[in-house]
């Protein structure tokens, strides 16, 4: 079995994040709290709550360099957080939003954020020195709908967002004073890399391969994308697939993708030779129910719903299969350095209250795709 360890911290997690060591991990138990804990003799201790939001968190990013924890929520603020002695204290982010925040994440040099929201727009944050505040520069234009996910190009400069109106957008967050300058990425915040129009329903989690020369994200409709050579020409593939839907997606190399969703099993994708994506096989190992089994339990569901009764209430005895997670997976987050070109073991958390740490070290069949 890949998942080498589940812990389980509260009935329901909403986001989480690890420090650059790997030592503590902060989450959001589904409320207006993040709770860091720390490991200490195999085993995992609560040894702070930052309690500064009114509503739920809904997007942590721990800096791997600067050591910094950024938080969002929907009470349309953010807080960048400073370990000191007393503790972590909080420094306010403006982001002037009218809707709530639902996405954050570190650009790879740390110098900004990126923070998408439901008021339709993306905050691109850096630090003033002169004001000593966190400031925010907004793309208004292009979204339709609310901004659910983010992802920083390598290149620091370039980010792909993906949003209820269906589409995957890439922009360029070029800031003068803050960026160096490019002529290959340009210097407006507001320039237009790609719009790919593809998914045709809600689009969800969305990332880059290590080196930023593929574009990954799923969609609702139970499809995942990839896309080659973000612009006026690209490339892109999809795959079906016939279970339900994926909620975030990350590249573990430049040819195997796993992704996450509402089937509480990682699925992994992988390219041939000649770049052509398909899927594998689910990560976690479970047992196959018999047809006399699925039959029943779907004549069970079919009763139950007719008498407002659970499918999984004490009535049904049929024994559901069970794996490391038993609800919808929403976060996945790679456990190495972004610099590696290959990551082998990564962690999940969902609506179940569990992280599951995966190690694809014994994985046989998946090592040459790393």
């Amino acid at each position: 079995m890949a998942a080498t360890s589940i812990h389980k911290f509260a009935q329901c997690i909403t986001c989480h994040a690890w420090s650059p060591d790997l030592s503590m991990i902060a989450l959001c138990p589904n409320n207006s709290e993040v709770h860091i804990y720390k490991l200490s003799e195999d085993k995992w201790e609560k040894v702070h709550v930052l309690q500064k939001h009114d509503q739920i968190v809904s997007g942590i990013d721990w800096s791997s360099r600067s050591n910094k924890i950024v938080t969002v929520s929907h009470d349309r603020n953010s807080y960048v957080w400073n370990q000191e002695a007393s503790g972590w204290v909080p420094t306010l982010v403006i982001l002037r939003l009218n809707r709530a925040a639902l996405c954050v994440q570190w650009s790879p040099k740390e110098n900004k954020f990126a923070v998408g929201s439901g008021a339709k727009t993306v905050c691109i944050c850096y630090y003033e020195q002169e004001n000593n505040w966190w400031v925010s520069k907004l793309i208004r234009k292009r979204h339709d709908s609310s901004v659910t996910s983010i992802a920083w190009h390598p290149n620091n400069i370039l980010l792909a967002t993906t949003s209820t109106d269906g589409k995957c957008r890439v922009f360029s967050t070029f800031i003068k004073g803050v960026d160096a300058k490019d002529s290959a990425m340009g210097n407006s915040a507001d320039t237009k890399f790609g719009e790919l129009d593809l998914c045709f329903c809600w689009a969800f989690g969305v990332r880059w391969s290590p080196s930023g020369n593929t574009l990954s994200y799923v969609g609702h409709n139970s499809m995942i994308y990839f896309v080659d050579e973000v612009g006026p020409s690209a490339a892109a593939q999809s795959v079906a697939i016939r279970d339900l839907p994926l909620r975030d997606v990350s590249f573990l190399s430049e040819r195997m993708v796993v992704g996450v969703g509402f089937d509480c099993n990682p699925m992994v994708f992988v390219a041939d030779e000649s770049g052509l994506w398909s899927f594998l096989r689910f990560l976690d190992e479970r047992k196959a129910a018999s047809s006399s089994a699925k039959y029943g339990s779907q004549f069970s569901e079919a009763f139950g719903k007719f008498y407002g009764q659970s499918k999984y209430s004490a009535n049904n005895n049929v024994e559901q299969s069970r794996g490391a997670h038993d609800n919808c997976i929403n976060c996945i987050l790679p456990l190495a350095k972004q610099r590696k070109s290959s990551v082998t073991r990564f962690s999940t958390s969902g609506l179940d209250g569990k992280v599951v740490i995966w190690d694809l070290q014994k994985q046989e069949d998946l090592l040459e795709y790393l």
